[in-house]
């Protein structure tokens, strides 16, 4: 689906010319897509093509919608952002490339630095934010934090500083949260979250690695690096003494469970002491405790996967920000994981995903994953 605003079914001959589809979704950060277009020289599509990727990002919107099994996916809703053109040679098609990113590239347009916020906690400023995208579907799921330090508004008064996407992750970072859009269920919404990064919830199907006839992945391989084991650290101030002192934190919260059995030793016991960030020294020592707990989850990823997968084999899409099962990977990389990122590959006839996840350590701490 294309359009300057809203987006809606494109003609058939546009889908005739379309030759590759590249979607990258990550687990936080933004998600983009890539499409390529074979079109002949005299095709009116060179010029409808070129007219609308020399618009302003504002008025060409993509959806790229993957029905899979009778299931329709919003793979992403966004905006091109460039586009590029290789004439054909010798009679041949030329080949355009449409290049883009998901709707925070609205945000990330107009410098809004000074724009007051009275009286206004972080969620709602947030909120205020997002409000201004919810003509483009956006709608808002944002997770309170107690963390959140507000200043009386007679002391100071909160602005802006750059633009909204700039602001809102600051204000994500500021508690140790994270920032995306999630696009669907239906094409032309999205969810915004803001929140804690969760690594728990509902399993996706397994991917099976070297079973026979249940084999549905095409290559899978592991890393397990210890260096990316660390324990997490805080610095707190004391003011009285003047002693700045370290407090070591759990890595393992109620929302990023262990998914390994057998973590590797940390990397830094011997004395590396890097703290989580450094700005929590002279906060109270309660807040800085909860935004380094809230901050540690990627300081706990020694096993890190990376694969393909024919999504007609799977059976359905595999998805980013969620848990799945391994099999057949043997008794040390068997077992959950969490999927940091999916790109989707898809050309005429074959549908395939390059993946990739983590864990903190080897062993599976279920017995069976879901099949």
């Amino acid at each position: 689906m294309m359009g300057p605003f809203i987006p809606l079914t494109v003609p058939r001959a546009v889908l005739d010319a379309l030759a590759e589809v590249q979607v990258t979704v990550t687990d936080v950060g933004t998600s983009g897509f890539q499409l390529t277009f074979s079109v002949e020289k005299r095709s009116p599509l060179q010029i409808l093509f070129l007219l609308t990727g020399g618009s302003p990002i504002l008025f060409m919107r993509v959806v790229l919608v993957a029905t899979v099994n009778g299931v329709a996916n919003v793979l992403i809703d966004g905006v091109i952002t460039n586009n590029h053109i290789a004439p054909g040679d010798k009679g041949s098609n030329s080949t355009l490339t449409l290049t883009g990113e998901d709707l925070t590239a609205l945000m990330n347009q107009s410098d809004w630095s000074g724009f007051p916020f009275p009286a206004c906690p972080a969620e709602a400023r947030v909120a205020l934010l997002l409000a201004k995208y919810a003509v483009f579907g956006i709608v808002p799921l944002i997770i309170p934090s107690i963390m959140v330090y507000e200043p009386l508004p007679i002391d100071i008064i909160p602005s802006q500083k750059g633009t909204d996407l700039q602001y809102i992750r600051s204000l994500a970072d500021d508690v140790g949260y994270v920032f995306y859009l999630d696009p669907g269920p239906l094409p032309g919404i999205s969810k915004a979250y803001w929140g804690p990064q969760i690594k728990d919830g509902p399993v996706q199907p397994a991917l099976n690695i070297d079973m026979d006839a249940y084999t549905n992945v095409d290559s899978l391989r592991f890393n397990f690096d210890q260096q990316q084991n660390k324990i997490p650290t805080v610095f707190i101030y004391n003011q009285e003494t003047g002693i700045i002192f370290p407090i070591p934190i759990p890595p393992i919260t109620p929302l990023n469970p262990p998914l390994g059995l057998i973590p590797p030793l940390p990397a830094n016991i011997l004395g590396d002491l890097t703290p989580v960030r450094d700005d929590l020294s002279k906060r109270p020592i309660p807040e800085a405790l909860l935004i380094g707990l809230a901050a540690s989850s990627r300081w706990y990823e020694a096993v890190t996967g990376e694969g393909t997968l024919d999504v007609t084999r799977y059976g359905g899409i595999l998805k980013a920000r969620q848990l799945v099962g391994v099999r057949g990977a043997g008794p040390a990389f068997d077992g959950l994981y969490y999927v940091k990122s999916v790109t989707h590959k898809i050309k005429r006839g074959e549908y395939k995903q390059d993946f990739k996840l983590s864990r903190n350590g080897l062993v599976s701490t279920v017995s069976t994953v879901p099949p």
